[in-house]
Order: C-alpha cells, then structure tokens, then sequence
C-alpha cells in the first residue's frame, strides 16, 4: 500500500485512536520503565513506542527506572510491583516531599510513619479531588494480591495524594511540565509511580503533564550492595517486551540495545546455572532436616524420643492418698461399648462434630501441627489418634484414669490433661511455646499456602532463607510452581471459610453446567465438611456421577471448560484424568502410579470467583469501562466418579481424615480388602468386589446414599451417618 494513502501508522495512534501530536518532548524527564501489568503485549509495545518517539530515555529495567508508568492507582500495588523488580527502597512521606531538590532524603523512621498516618487523615480534598480519588479508590481494589499492608497506610492513600500536590509546591502544570520532581539531574536516588493516564493525557494534550497530578508513590532508592547486585530480569521477560516490535529501533544512547538485553540475559543464564552446583536431593533433605532438628531440640513441643535412642524413663502421675480417694470415689459415667469392646478403629464409633472436651482437643491439634511442621510423622499419627479417641468420647472428661481408658491415649496425653487441668488460664505449657516460636510462626505462615506443605514449608526457611510471604515474592517468584503462585496470591481469600449458602450455590452452578453437557441423569452431591455439617468449610468439594458409565469419561474437563468460559472458574490449578486412563476401572492392587494415595478418580482443582456481584458494592474501572468482582476467590475441588463405585467415593470424600485412614486400615487387616475412593480390591487376587451390586440389574442402588450405606455393611460396619464421622 502507498505511504500517502496510509499516513498514520498504528503505532503512531493513542489508545483511543487519535494519532499523536506531534512536537511532544519528552527528553528532559529520567530513565522510564513501564509496567506490563494489566496491559496487553501489543499495547506495551505501542507505549514503548510512542515514549521513544517522544525522546524519552526508555529501559526494559525497572531497577534502572527513576519513573515507572504503570495501569495501576493503589499505593501498596506499586509498592508490590517495585518489590517484585528487587527495587529496595524505603517510603517517602508526603511531609518529605517539599525537600525534593535535595539529594537525598532522611529514611522514614517508625515514629514517623505513625506521625504521617495520623497527618494523612487530617488532609482536606478538594472536590474534584475527591471524585478522582472515589474512582481510584474503587477501581484499584482488586490490584494488590495479597492484604499484607496496613490498614492505616490504606486509609491514607487518597489524602496522601492530596498532600503530595500540596508538597511539590503551587507551581502550574502548564508553565512547567516538567516540574523539579521529573527532571534527570535531580534526585537521583528516588523512584516514582505514576498513572499511565499521565502518558495518555501528555498524548493527547501534546505537552507533558505535571506528573504531580498523577504519583501514585514516591520511595527513595537503599544503597544496592557491591557485592550482590539486584538481579536483571528473566529473558523471558526481556523476549516478551521486544519481541516482534520494531519500535525501539534507535533507543537512547547509553540504554541498552537489543542485542545487548539478549547478550545480558544469555550470560545471566549462564551464571545462574554455573553458581547454582548440583546438590543431591539426600544431601538437601539431610540439611533441612539436621537444620530443624538443631532449631527445636529440647522444645517442649517435640518428641523425647526423637531426641534420645534410649527409651526413656515412664513419668508417672503423683497423687497423695486423698487425691486418689477422692478420685476412686468420683462418679463416673459408664464407658462406651466401644471402649469396653476394644474397638481401635475411627470408623467403629460415632464421632460428632462438637464434644463437650473441645477445649483440651484444641490445645492438642496446635501441638499435633507443630510436630507436622517439625518433621515428626509419628508423632503426628500418634496425636492423630488421640484426638479421634477423645473426641468420640461423649462425656466431659473428670480425671486423667478416663484417658488412660481410650484407644491410641497414652500417658502422655494423660499428663497433658493433668496439666491442662490444673492449669490458671486451662493452657498447656507446650502450646504456649509453641505459639511464641518465631520459627513455628514462620513455618505456619508457609504451610497456609496453597501448595506448600509441610516439607515444602521447611526448604523456604531453613534451606532458602526466607521468612515472609514479601521474601517468597521478592527473591523466589519465578522458582514456584504455578499453584504455589496462585496460593500467594489469594493467600488471604484462601483462609476466609466459605458459609453453607455459598456452597450450596457454588454446587448448584457446577450441576447446572454438568447436565447442560450431558442430561438430567447427572448426580450432584456435596462431600467434605459441609455434608459433615460444618458451618463453614475451608474449600468446596463436590463430586459428579451419572448411571451411564460412558457419561462420566472425561466429564470433569468438560465441565471445567464449561465453567471457566462464563468466568466462575478463574484458574485450573490441575486436571486429572487417571480414572478415564485407566478405562475407569478400580485401582489395580499393584499400581505402577508412585504415591497413588487414596483418591485416584479424575479430579480438578480449580479456583472459584462468584460472578454474581451486581447489587453489590461494584468496582469501576473508569478508564475501560469494565467492572472487577469484588468476590473473595475459593478453592473448589470437582470429582468425577463412576455409578458403580459411587458409594466408595461418597463415603471416602465426606468422611474425616482420621476416619478415611482407619477405614482403609480395617479393610486391610479385618477384611483382606484394599479400599479406594474408586471402589475395593481382594489384596490377594486383586480381584474387584463389587460391594454396590452393580454387576446385578436387579441389586443395582437406586441411589447413592443406598449405594454408601451398603459399603459400610459389606466391610461389616454400622453405618455412620456423616456428622459422626468428624474425627479431624
């Protein structure tokens, strides 16, 4: 095509269409970075086109930067994104701000951020300052992924952006636009966010605005250590940027060219993978491990026994003569049958979901985490039959000689009860060095997100270093899996419990999409804590079924698509297929499948955000014209599972941890059986049985509370309705 007949090209157009004016200068203002967030690829390289254009001294290095645009207005989101670029700097106030032409600025002191946050409420907005900052305020809601701020910088944010213009002095933002604040020789230790609006504007205008009207955050640069530079960004990220853009063809001399960003990254690359010697993984577990062991040896919380090969000494109770008396002559209640008759097993007697010695059992979950975080697996067994025992028992416990009576206590858990008996404040000496731990706190603070468990915990802080989530963000993003990026993500939705009425309403939208693909013939049932009867669940677990056998092949990644399409599924974190792999056929008792587990059925995790929000409090971006789902997200698991072994899935699925283990237990060593959400295998043939009457029309369940009932009779068990069935 002519050149005449095509005199604008696009990357010479704004974004709402109108080509630039030319004339627009740009050259006097400091090193500029642009954030990628929330901006397309071919927008970013428009952008960085148009900046070039204009003279602009551009890098693709925000520790290089001085000003940052980004599509960003909240403080603690450009704060986020600076960190995220290992740019270390300390706020600056708005009070600080009127010394801007000073080198450099005195750091903010603890005394004076909680000066500057009573000032900041003390501010007056003008009107139309007000209606701007009510739309930011609103729009930049859902900008920050995590809620790690306080909330007295955020209540601050807008008055604090009044006072910044109020700082940088009353100077006109058109007699200078490039105010003492922009200029390249001045403060060269401070960086400053701005809102791409001032670009679009400074366009449009075709001179370059005040930035004053558009700072987001101002922080001055710490000194970088000589021996330990700030890390370069990935050359992904580089590729990304200049990738299939011939915009920046002649950037500004002393910036970096292309070939100089590849040749940089190349030989970061390169060093990476020199200074990082390959270390067996038996060496880094035996570090991590000597490491913990070193940290909580001699703990109150930890096991003797980990600590001395020799048994150790029995502790006794001491009693006087007339304690014992009195205790002799106590009434009490008469033991359950299943005390009486020995039954060790979880799945042989009623556990509900409150007990009248919630207390003591509380006190007991905190040391039974403590020694999952410490790496005791024994101990975390151990206490987690204790807890199922004592939950079960149905009377408010008197004396440490009941203790003595349940399956799995000990006289370690009877010691336990003594002290937590006798105790002032009903505490446990062991739960209070626990929670002031700093290590524990740490590691509790890792095990909370999503993807990380407890091993995973252990190798960020003592082989890794780290001690926040700001630590995990700053120098290890780009090593997380994808799962444990979305957990840091929604770290704080995460730990919000979901009521009953959203579960119902996350079930029904999941049922709705699976007999749209399918027909009515689909079973929706909900399992985990809510059909225990919890008033809250921590996720969503829902399982699908269907009688056709060929309906439930491949159901769940239909139903997925289905759902992310019209926006309630946000993220699938992973997708299983491994019971329509294997023909859905049961588990074979010999698997090749490493770490099978007890759920082998095709299975999506996926990250749930409600689309239904209007009505509610309604987030506005007004410069796109889109509205952001103020919506917590949630965790929502979807289980396929076929009809004929659906009773082994439900009873798997809504059962207790504790209950789940035992019941595979006594399949084991009481029926020769292996059972599996998937169904149930003879150990010795590896024959399938089928406990639900499928192979006979005539025996076939007609549904799948008769098909649950029925493999609780042929393990020869009563049947446990799901709210005793709450062992934790």
């Amino acid at each position: 095509m002519d050149d005449q007949a095509c005199p604008v090209s696009n990357h010479d157009m704004i974004l709402d269409g109108s080509p630039i004016t030319p004339g627009l200068d740009l050259s006097t203002l400091p090193v500029i970075y642009v954030l990628p967030t929330h901006i397309d690829v071919a927008e970013l390289h428009a952008m960085e086109h148009q900046l070039t254009e204009s003279g602009a001294a551009l890098t693709y290095d925000i520790c290089e930067a001085r000003l940052v645009l980004g599509n960003i207005s909240k403080r603690r989101r450009a704060k986020f994104e600076l960190r995220a670029g290992r740019v270390r700097c300390t706020d600056v106030y708005p009070a600080d701000l009127a010394t801007l032409k000073l080198k450099t600025l005195r750091p903010v002191s603890q005394a004076d951020e909680k000066l500057h946050a009573r000032k900041r409420r003390k501010v007056q907005v003008t009107d139309s300052q007000s209606t701007t900052n009510e739309s930011t305020e609103a729009e930049a809601q859902d900008d920050s992924p995590s809620a790690s701020e306080t909330e007295a910088e955020d209540d601050g944010v807008q008055a604090s952006q009044s006072s910044v213009l109020t700082a940088l002095g009353s100077q006109s933002a058109t007699s200078r636009p490039h105010s003492a604040s922009c200029r390249k020789e001045e403060c060269p230790d401070l960086v400053k966010v701005i809102n791409l609006d001032w670009l679009r504007d400074s366009l449009r205008l075709g001179e370059a605005q005040d930035i004053r009207s558009y700072l987001i955050y101002v922080g001055q640069l710490l000194p970088v250590d000589k021996e330990s530079p700030s890390p370069k960004p990935s050359e992904e990220t580089r590729l990304q940027r200049i990738g299939g853009s011939e915009a920046q063809k002649e950037p500004d001399k002393g910036l970096c060219q292309p070939k100089e960003i590849l040749a940089r990254a190349n030989a970061e690359t390169r060093q990476k993978l020199k200074s990082k010697a390959h270390v067996p993984v038996a060496a880094k577990r035996d570090h991590i491990a000597n490491a913990a062991k070193r940290d909580f040896a001699n703990r109150s919380f930890t096991s003797t026994t980990s600590r001395n090969p020799l048994t150790p000494r029995p502790h006794l109770l001491h009693q006087t003569t007339s304690e014992h008396e009195e205790s002799t002559s106590q009434h009490l209640p008469p033991l359950p049958e299943w005390i009486t008759q020995k039954q060790i097993y979880a799945c042989q007697r009623p556990t509900p979901l409150t007990s009248p010695n919630d207390a003591f059992i509380a006190q007991l979950k905190k040391i039974k985490l403590a020694r999952l975080l410490t790496n005791d697996d024994i101990g975390v067994r151990a206490y987690s039959t204790s807890i199922a025992s004592l939950a079960a028992y149905p009377y408010r416990l008197q004396s440490s000689s009941e203790i003595l009576a349940l399956p799995g206590c000990n006289q370690k858990i009877a010691h336990l009860f003594h002290e937590w008996q006798t105790s002032s404040d009903h505490r446990i000496q062991a739960v209070k060095d626990i929670e002031n731990d700093p290590a524990l706190k740490v590691l509790a603070l890792f095990y909370d997100i999503w993807g990380v468990g407890a091993t995973t915990a252990r190798e960020f802080y003592y082989d890794r270093k780290w001690h926040d989530l700001d630590d995990i963000v700053e120098f290890g993003w780009n090593t997380l899996s994808r799962v444990q990026q979305i957990g840091i993500k929604f770290y704080d939705d995460f730990l919000l419990k979901i009521p009953r009425a959203e579960v119902e309403a996350i079930a029904g939208t999941v049922e709705r999409h699976a007999r749209n693909l399918i027909d009515d013939g689909i079973v929706c049932v909900i399992v985990g804590g809510y059909r225990r009867g919890k008033a809250e669940s921590g996720d969503v677990d829902i399982i699908l079924s269907h009688p056709k056998q060929s309906a439930t092949a491949g159901l769940v990644d239909q139903v997925v698509q289905s759902l992310e399409k019209e926006g309630w599924v946000t993220h699938t974190l992973t997708l299983n297929l491994t019971n329509t792999k294997r023909g859905q056929e049961t588990l074979p008792y010999v698997t090749s499948t490493k770490g099978a587990g007890f759920d082998t059925l095709d299975k999506a995790l996926v990250v749930w955000q409600d689309q239904a929000f209007y009505g509610q409090r309604i987030i506005q971006d007004t410069r796109g014209g889109k509205f952001k789902n103020p919506n917590p997200h949630r965790r929502v698991d979807i289980i396929v599972s076929p009809w004929r072994t659906i009773g082994c899935a439900v009873a798997g699925w809504t059962s207790g941890t504790t209950f789940q283990r035992d019941l595979r237990r006594y399949a084991k060593k009481v029926k020769g059986w292996k059972f599996d959400s998937s169904g149930i295998r003879e150990r010795g043939s590896g024959k399938w049985i089928d406990v639900e009457g499928w192979l006979d029309p005539e025996t076939r369940c007609a549904n799948w509370k008769e098909a649950e009932r029925r493999v609780f009779e042929s393990l020869g068990l009563e049947y446990r309705e799901p709210q005793d069935r709450c062992t934790g």
